[in-house]
């Protein structure tokens, strides 16, 4: 039911029996050694697998985020502030008006989460749509798998290398590195910021075999389905 694979047609008979759609929220950022768009493939795959079952309509992944603090990174793009409410307004506004009433984001992205509140104020105006936010990677019963397999895991590190976000060719470093000072992060600019992150890791190490990747994957499929089902 990926949106890529179906004509309007389609879309349009499923809208005479379900309301219900996903659109995931990636971004496209330095991730260290892995690929560029980390965010963007989990947060539509993830997606996807967990949609599948329901036949659920899902959109390709919107693949620009907010990310400002990685801008001195070749192939990083940051939207503003002031792009994302629009974007995010006028997908709602169009679902709204093609009769989709129950709108499920998955997230990919640390940076989108504003999107909360442009969300929340969208609902204000417009009654009798559901719309939900949901941040994949940490939400309750995935972080806490992630936490059971390595507490030291953050962004770029082995909890985003999967065998479908590494790249050929790339051999990834043996080494845990060590965390850094998300507090002195936060007030660098993007040319003292990338100088302090180095490859981009925030730390931890690199890769992690993947039948814990696997695991952590099927936790988070598990809590997409939960959230389907209470739509």
């Amino acid at each position: 039911m990926k949106i890529s694979e179906m004509n309007w047609q389609q879309l349009a008979h499923y809208l005479t029996t379900d309301d219900r759609v996903i659109v995931p929220l990636g971004s496209t950022e330095q991730h260290a050694l892995l690929s560029l768009s980390v965010d963007s493939i989990l947060a539509e795959r993830v997606a996807a697998e967990a949609a599948e079952p329901y036949g659920i309509p899902v959109f390709p992944v919107m693949p620009f985020g907010m990310t400002p603090a990685f801008s001195d990174y070749p192939g990083t793009i940051s939207l503003s502030m002031q792009t994302y409410v629009c974007m995010l307004n006028d997908i709602l506004n169009n679902l709204k008006r093609q009769g989709f009433r129950r709108i499920l984001f998955i997230n990919g992205h640390g940076g989108n989460a504003p999107a909360q509140n442009i969300i929340s104020e969208w609902m204000v105006t417009n009654p009798g749509v559901t719309v939900q936010l949901h941040n994949w990677w940490n939400a309750s019963k995935t972080w806490e798998k992630v936490m059971s397999i390595d507490p030291v895991a953050s962004h770029a590190s082995w909890m985003e290398n999967f065998p479908w976000t590494r790249l050929p060719g790339v051999t990834q470093p043996q080494q845990q590195k060590p965390m850094v000072d998300l507090v002195a992060l936060r007030k660098l600019d993007p040319t003292r910021a990338k100088a302090y992150l180095g490859d981009g890791n925030y730390g931890g190490y690199y890769q992690r075999a993947d039948e814990e990747m696997l695991a952590i994957w099927q936790t988070a499929l598990a809590e997409i389905r939960e959230i389907i089902d209470a739509l």
